[in-house]
């Protein structure tokens, strides 16, 4: 049975489709994983990933991936799986997502695998009520096959999570264990949103005991504010993370949860909080 402390890719005994009862989406979501290889290009301290590596992700068979897919969709609309896979309350399905083990959008084929999902998504004629989604850290947005993808997913009505902890250069290397400028996320975060709807999803927690301070939340803000984003994904560290760091890092209070949503509510950001 699906629960929301268990996330593995390996459930459902196939090599990119996977199912997880999502906090944030509110269901079920079947997860397109474009790295089995468990690599990623960014290594967050709260990655509940086993065996991270740094790289990308392999050559993606496309012919399995639709086969998979359509097999899943199959079982999930025709049969009874949501009846034998999911808790009462929770037998509806969410969303269709590009997330998995590492970063989907460095697959080569990643404009083609949202084709195929977006093909895939009319012919079940799932409609609004099922999103498509890309669960990205928008770090390769530079590139035009990257971006050639997001707006294949904006024109299938699509849209995308990019991932923003932090908006200061030394609290993105500690939590996300990259070298990067703020101004480098706000310019891959205006270019997303001029390709497809964005919301922008944020973990937070405490460090070392200490809940991020408000210099830390208004560096966030700042870059947060700096593109016209659909909203803010709150969430917090509900999975015990795989990472070498993750001693360091544990929940927030309600109260610490209630704090960053009215800070973020006073700049005129939609918020949904998942604790």
């Amino acid at each position: 049975m699906l629960t929301v402390s268990d996330h593995s890719r390996d459930l459902d005994g196939f090599t990119y489709v996977y199912s997880v009862l999502s906090r944030r989406a509110g269901g079920v979501s079947i997860g397109i994983n474009l790295n089995p290889n468990n690599a990623c290009n960014w290594q967050c301290v709260y990655c509940q990933v086993p065996g991270l590596i740094r790289g990308k992700a392999p050559k993606i068979d496309l012919a399995r991936l639709e086969s998979e897919l359509r097999a899943f969709l199959t079982a999930l609309c025709r049969g009874d799986w949501l009846l034998h896979n999911a808790p009462e309350g929770a037998r509806v399905l969410r969303d269709i997502a590009f997330s998995g083990n590492g970063e989907p959008t460095s697959a080569v084929e990643f404009a083609d695998a949202v084709a195929l999902a977006a093909r895939l998504h009319g012919e079940f004629d799932f409609g609004p009520s099922v999103a498509l989604r890309l669960i990205t850290n928008g770090s390769l947005l530079g590139q035009a096959r990257v971006r050639e993808g997001i707006r294949r997913l904006g024109q299938a009505g699509g849209e995308v999570w990019f991932k923003v902890d932090a908006g200061r250069a030394d609290a993105i290397e500690r939590i996300n264990g990259i070298r990067l400028v703020p101004r480098t996320i706000v310019r891959n975060l205006r270019t997303c949103t001029a390709l497809c709807p964005t919301w922008v999803q944020t973990c937070v927690f405490r460090w070392d005991g200490l809940p991020p301070d408000d210099t830390e939340l208004d560096a966030w803000l700042d870059v947060l504010t700096s593109a016209p984003i659909s909203g803010v994904l709150l969430y917090g560290v509900a999975r015990p993370s795989l990472q070498p760091d993750a001693a360091h890092i544990s929940p927030l209070s309600a109260e610490e949860f209630d704090r960053i949503a009215i800070k973020t509510k006073e700049k005129g950001l939609t918020i949904r909080v998942s604790p």
